[in-house]
């Protein structure tokens, strides 16, 4: 079974840890990685916004960041896959623009961090559908 450590720099909602911790691992396992490892931090708008602007350049918040452990392509898949930067704070904000629990969105926002880490992108709308897939799955799990 995949491992998914949750680390909350920010409190979470009761029960949002064994939750996302169970269906991110159940979504790892079923795309074929059941001996990987991911690591979710959680985090405020303050925090993730930090991270932007040191890595990308931008001086503004966002929802989720992926920070991948090896290069798509790659032959030599590492055990741990990468990290991913959840903000809490946008999620909920944008939880109830779609009027949906915090908790749904923030494994919407986890499993599109995955597909970022198992080296995808979305750079057209063709290329949004296994993002699409992933998110829709982690909820149905």
């Amino acid at each position: 079974m995949a491992r998914v450590e949750i680390i909350p720099q920010k409190r979470p909602p009761s029960g949002l840890r064994p939750l996302l911790r169970r269906k991110l691992s159940a979504l790892m396992d079923e795309l074929g990685y059941p001996d990987k490892e991911v690591t979710v931090v959680l985090c405020s708008d303050r925090r993730i916004r930090e991270l932007k602007r040191r890595h990308w350049g931008e001086d503004a918040a966002t929802d989720v960041l992926s920070f991948p452990t090896f290069e798509p392509g790659d032959p030599f898949v590492p055990p741990h896959l990468g990290d991913i930067w959840i903000s809490l704070d946008t999620a909920a904000r944008q939880a109830e623009e779609a009027g949906h629990p915090l908790s749904d969105e923030v494994l919407i926002l986890a499993a599109h961090a995955l597909w970022h880490l198992l080296g995808h992108d979305h750079p057209d709308e063709e290329s949004w559908r296994g993002f699409k897939r992933a998110q829709q799955r982690i909820l149905e799990i």
